[in-house]
């Protein structure tokens, strides 16, 4: 009995190694490439998920990409712009792998894993990206950098940059002849060196200081048109002030003319009563009234009429009562 359940357990043991060698399961995010003595053609390729059966090895190998995307990074690298300015960026493509027979047979010789393979395409695709990102010496700074809104000049170089990786290359061929398809390249980070920096700043203080004046200028000759165009309606103001005094001073000249007229009538009489407005119209308000001690009736306020009554200058006079006596 215990030999029976030792062979049970062998024989199964020995039907998983067998199912192991002669069977592989696709996932759905993968394709497959079926080599048969290292040797792959178009009926090598498996692109339906699930379980599949092989010659066991080395009869058959199977290797197994990843069909979605993947992303390269390049290193920081200094470019040079069409005005010699010095930007450091990274750049960044994405990419799968559209056609895995050609894609093994582009780096099978890397190893015996697809992680081999993709090391040694991502090799490649590295390389292509940064001889690609010459592009930038076509463009000048202040086409990528733009403070307005959809001006910037980014998206055309993404562009060009990805039509270069995947059509031209050395030799003339380009990514798409690898079995793999580009399907995005950008800069995911940028900066400027020191020195360009410091130019970049200066230029700007420069373009600052050239704005500043040209709004000083327009707002001078703005204030000057503004300056003229008042003097000139003040000055047609003032002219028509005057005129209309003129036609107002000359109206009351007509019609004071029959009063005139009147007072030359009787001109002591006029001169009187103009006397009376003049001092009604004095008297209505405060003020001061000087008059001399040397008028009629007002040399009693003379200070010196003190000084003459107490040294008997002037007599004092007398009270009533004693003046009533002496003549009794």
């Amino acid at each position: 009995m215990r030999n029976l359940i030792y062979m049970l357990i062998g024989t199964i043991f020995l039907g998983a190694i067998v199912a192991f060698m002669v069977t592989y399961t696709v996932r759905f995010n993968e394709v497959a490439v079926e080599t048969t003595f290292g040797k792959a053609g178009p009926e090598s390729v498996v692109t339906e998920p699930g379980l599949k059966l092989k010659w066991p090895y080395p009869a058959q190998q199977v290797i197994k990409y990843d069909k979605r995307l993947r992303v390269v990074e390049t290193r920081s690298e200094t470019q040079l712009t069409a005005d010699e300015f010095q930007i450091i960026g990274v750049s960044f493509l994405t990419y799968r792998v559209s056609d895995p027979l050609v894609f093994f047979q582009r780096f099978g010789n890397a190893g015996d894993r697809s992680i081999d393979h993709f090391r040694r395409a991502e090799e490649v695709i590295r390389d292509r990206l940064r001889s690609a990102m010459g592009e930038v010496s076509k463009y000048r700074m202040d086409e990528l950098f733009t403070p307005e809104r959809g001006a910037s000049k980014l998206g055309e170089l993404e562009a060009r940059v990805m039509e270069q990786v995947s059509t031209a290359g050395e030799g003339g061929q380009g990514l798409t002849d690898y079995g793999t398809v580009v399907v995005g390249v950008g800069l995911s980070r940028i900066r400027l060196p020191e020195d360009t920096t410091k130019t970049v700043l200066d230029r700007m203080a420069a373009n600052r200081d050239k704005l500043s004046k040209g709004l000083e200028s327009e707002g001078q000759s703005e204030a000057r048109s503004i300056v003229a165009r008042a003097t000139s309606e003040a000055s047609k103001i003032r002219e028509f002030a005057n005129r209309r005094a003129k036609e107002i001073e000359a109206r009351g000249e007509r019609e004071a003319a029959p009063y005139l007229g009147a007072q030359q009538a009787n001109a002591e009489l006029a001169v009187f009563l103009q006397k009376l407005d003049l001092m009604r119209d004095a008297m209505s308000k405060r003020m001061t009234l000087i008059l001399s001690v040397s008028d009629y009736g007002l040399d009693v306020f003379s200070p010196g009429q003190m000084r003459e009554l107490q040294t008997g200058a002037l007599p004092l006079p007398l009270p009533e009562s004693n003046v009533q006596g002496d003549s009794e």
